[in-house]
């Protein structure tokens, strides 16, 4: 476990704590459902080390959860990255993000919007997000953060103009949600859409080789 991620849950914690307390003065079976949801939130908390991809070129997954769509876009919001790889999470994955590739965050913008089941079609353009633009060497890359109908709160820990590693987290976004990365067209995707993924260590994408963008 990392201070920085269980800080996030901070008022979770002490509200469950004080009503589990309560519970146990009135009876166990009161007190037990608290319990668990201590247990349960000690474990959407969790923030396991990853074994990061040391290939320039490889492009790694910002978020745990399971590929739910891929998709070359003529029109994209962000120029130039026409390639969207969009990830689930569920309330059981670990909702730490991480930097897809290492470079400078050029951009970190807010945005607001609906609240819908992230699996929802229109999650993706309708939700309220967080959106990051990270320059690497050769490419830009960028992440969307999306809230859900639980997911409420998208937590930035990096800044506009700082260097960020590959697998380097970023932020994190509390219970169930979406997140996206954004590639630069000729990135060769190597999930397909059904895989399960972890943040920092799964390899999404190899990045064109310079010159060779299509």
């Amino acid at each position: 476990m990392r201070w920085q991620t269980l800080y996030e849950g901070r008022w979770i914690f002490a509200v469950l704590v004080v009503l589990c307390g309560l519970g146990f003065w009135l009876s166990p079976w009161v007190g037990l459902p608290f319990l668990g949801l201590i247990l349960f939130s000690i474990n959407f908390f969790r923030d396991p080390e990853r074994e990061i991809s040391g290939d320039p070129r490889s492009v790694v997954s910002a978020a745990d959860g399971v590929v739910a769509d891929i998709e070359v876009q003529e029109e994209g919001p962000f120029e130039g990255l026409p390639v969207r790889v969009g990830v689930f999470l569920s309330v059981f994955n670990v909702h730490v993000n991480r930097s897809p590739i290492q470079g400078e965050v050029i951009s970190s913008e807010e945005k607001s919007g609906k609240y819908l089941d992230a699996r929802h079609p229109d999650a993706s353009s309708l939700n309220a997000f967080r959106a990051w633009l990270i320059k690497g060497p050769q490419y830009t890359v960028a992440v969307r953060q999306i809230t859900g109908a639980i997911a409420r709160r998208i937590v930035a820990w990096s800044k506009p103009g700082e260097h960020v590693e590959k697998g380097e987290r970023f932020g994190m976004i509390r219970f169930g949600s979406r997140t996206e990365v954004f590639l630069p067209a000729g990135s060769e995707v190597l999930v397909a859409i059904g895989d399960k993924v972890k943040g920092g260590s799964t390899v999404l994408a190899t990045l064109p080789a310079q010159g060779e963008e299509r």
